[in-house]
């Protein structure tokens, strides 16, 4: 079992080898701030997710415990990586279709912005 996916511009692939977790909805400050709006990210481990070509893959420390992957030619927003676990949080939106997924939950919802409703009977919880 095998997913794959990249950014806008093609200047970043990558391949997961291994499941992906149902995708969450992230309402966090930094997930609206790296995407222009929430993010829904799929979970995998860390050792079964293989950068094919990252010519232009960049990386920010978000926070202590993590750090966040992007293209720094097309902006696309890619990866959240735990720093204390072997956890990568793949952006759903950068897999190649079709997925196979569905989103299982909204997190961080008490940050969300004011400019949307949640509607969906999917559970929501304040923080992580």
């Amino acid at each position: 079992m095998s997913q794959s996916g990249g950014c806008l511009c093609g200047g970043v692939r990558y391949l997961i080898r291994g499941p992906l977790g149902a995708p969450v909805a992230c309402h966090c400050v930094q997930c609206a701030r790296t995407s222009g709006a929430f993010a829904a990210m799929a979970a995998c481990r860390t050792n079964e997710l293989t950068i094919q070509d990252s010519g232009t893959l960049a990386w920010f420390q978000s926070s202590e415990t993590a750090r966040r992957g992007f293209c720094a030619r097309c902006g696309g927003n890619l990866f959240w990586a735990s720093e204390v676990e072997d956890q990568t949080y793949v952006t759903a939106g950068t897999l190649d279709r079709p997925t196979g997924l569905r989103l299982a939950q909204h997190i961080f919802v008490a940050s969300k912005s004011d400019y949307y409703e949640l509607t969906d009977s999917l559970p929501q919880k304040p923080e992580w």
